[in-house]
């Protein structure tokens, strides 16, 4: 099984590099849809009470917008969250690519993970996929969904530059053109893949 670690920066389109790579017939993992799953989590919501103090809604569940707010203005704040979520995501990805490994041992398992570089987990993949996009585009895509510019350079600024990210990838896949183009180029790299895979 290769084992691929898939990144880039905010508003660079690694959602959508995953769902093309998922269509060509690889697994996916998406380290965000798992931090979801684990701030559901009794435990881990009774850890960030402790820490964070009231960010829940009525409904007792956490207000990722409350939270969001609070750690992309503080960077210790971001690092006390970081260590009670970064643990519990990294065992939720070795259990997937224990399961893919066991059903299909010549498979391609990417794991989408925003902050692969910057926490060092990289070293632990076979691969790394940069996705990316220059800081305008960024900016347009954010602001497209709604976040003000000054949101959006802020999110983009709390994560390593994108320009620094592409030294660690063994291959960086360009999203600034249109989706067929983006398709192409996912294409040729799963290509790429299925080869080093083959040798694995």
């Amino acid at each position: 099984m290769l084992k691929v670690g898939l990144t880039g920066s905010i508003g660079t389109g690694k959602s959508t590099v995953s769902k093309i790579f998922e269509r060509l017939g690889a697994y996916v993992i998406d380290a965000d849809k798992v931090v979801h799953g684990l701030l559901k989590r009794k435990d881990i919501k009774e850890k960030i009470r402790k820490e964070f103090g009231d960010v829940f809604t009525e409904e007792g569940e956490i207000d990722r917008k409350k939270l969001a707010k609070i750690v992309f203005t503080d960077a210790e704040k971001k690092k006390k969250l970081e260590g009670i979520l970064h643990p519990e995501v990294f065992k939720e990805i070795q259990k997937f690519f224990e399961e893919v490994e066991k059903k299909d041992p010549d498979a391609i398992a990417v794991a989408e993970i925003p902050l692969l570089i910057e926490t060092g987990n990289y070293k632990n993949y076979d691969t790394v996929i940069v996705v990316y996009a220059p800081e305008q585009i960024q900016i347009e895509r954010l602001t497209k969904k709604g976040m003000s510019k000054d949101e959006a350079v802020k999110r983009i600024k709390s994560q390593l530059p994108i320009d620094e990210k592409v030294k660690y990838a063994d291959f960086v896949i360009y999203n600034t053109g249109s989706v067929e183009q983006l398709e192409k180029e996912v294409e040729n790299v799963y290509k790429k893949l299925k080869a080093l895979a083959s040798k694995h």
